[in-house]
């Protein structure tokens, strides 16, 4: 089968055997492009082979699901308390990192990953189902709830996934973005200028800037959300942190809370808004186009939000 890897810091194509062994396969029907991805890729970083974790298939009945792109152990102490996103078993659990991932023509996934999508859920978005949990989770972290004033710093996919996820839940948000086309899906997704001060900043953009514009809009003992997976060292403000007290919240990933995880509660916030897929997905390109799918994802000023490789 088609399959993409990374070559001396390129993207290649490449025929690989179809994947074997237990599980449930999958048809692969997209693979969006994460900033992880990029940066994987940029960094020289080994990956076990083919990339990809955001990403959503067909089963053999025709059954369209999402995939959660992780293994946890089960048995440590975080998986049995079921915040499995900090499995002690580590990279190697995820798919398109420590496994081979879905920038594929098919994967087999054991059973558990498999997250079934409401009906009105088009599959053409539903590799959308994993970022928009990582917000999910963050939020919930973060214990955002109706009424909440809201700030996202960052206007990429996941700054996008946190405020659809803010909106959703009733909060007030905001969204301060570089790009004019990061506004505007901003404000098709219900989110208008920042101004005043805020109970929950997130910081989506993994920068220094983005985290101290995030503690100067907190109002007093409001919570700073790290949403992004930053690569550097985080550096806050001292002086902003030793008068506002704010609350310093990390997120990574996903898990549940209780017998709910939080994947499936993002397929049904994308089957229940259908604009969320309409805003952020912005380019789809075949498999076999994979090298131009990576770079146009480079291309913020292009108007690129979310590309997808599409088998």
């Amino acid at each position: 089968m088609k399959a993409v890897n990374y070559i001396g810091g390129k993207v290649a194509l490449m025929d690989v055997p179809a994947p074997a062994g237990p599980g449930v396969r999958v048809k692969i029907t997209s693979a969006g492009i994460c900033g992880s991805d990029l940066a994987i890729l940029d960094s020289g970083f080994e990956i076990a082979g083919i990339p990809g974790h955001e990403m959503a298939g067909l089963l053999a009945d025709g059954t369209p699901v999402a995939i959660e792109p992780v293994i946890p152990c089960g048995t440590c102490e975080f998986c049995l308390s079921g915040h499995y996103q900090v499995c002690r078993s580590g990279t190697e659990r995820i798919f398109g990192v420590g496994r081979n991932g879905g920038m594929a023509e098919e994967i087999i996934v054991p059973e558990r990953c498999l997250v079934r999508l409401p009906s009105r859920l088009d599959i053409g978005t539903a590799s959308l189902v994993e970022p928009l949990a990582v917000a999910v989770h963050g939020l919930r972290r973060a214990g955002a709830k109706p009424g909440d004033r809201v700030v996202v710093i960052g206007g990429g996919t996941i700054g996008l996934c946190a405020v659809a996820a803010a909106v959703a839940i009733g909060c007030k948000v905001s969204l301060a973005a570089r790009h004019d086309h990061q506004k505007a899906a901003g404000a098709q997704l219900g989110a208008d200028e920042p101004r005043g001060e805020y109970d929950i900043s997130v910081d989506s953009a993994g920068s220094v800037s983005g985290a101290r514009d995030g503690c100067e809009w907190l109002r007093p003992n409001g919570k700073l959300l790290l949403l992004s997976a930053s690569w550097e060292d985080v550096r806050l403000p001292g002086l902003v942190l030793a008068s506002k007290e704010p609350e310093i919240v990390s997120s990574t990933m996903y898990s549940q809370d209780g017998v709910t995880r939080d994947i499936d509660n993002a397929a049904y916030l994308l089957g229940n808004n259908p604009v969320i897929g309409q805003v952020i997905i912005t380019h789809r390109f075949p498999l076999a186009a994979a090298e131009e799918a990576f770079a146009m994802a480079r291309d913020r000023k292009a108007g690129v939000i979310k590309v997808l490789l599409e088998p």
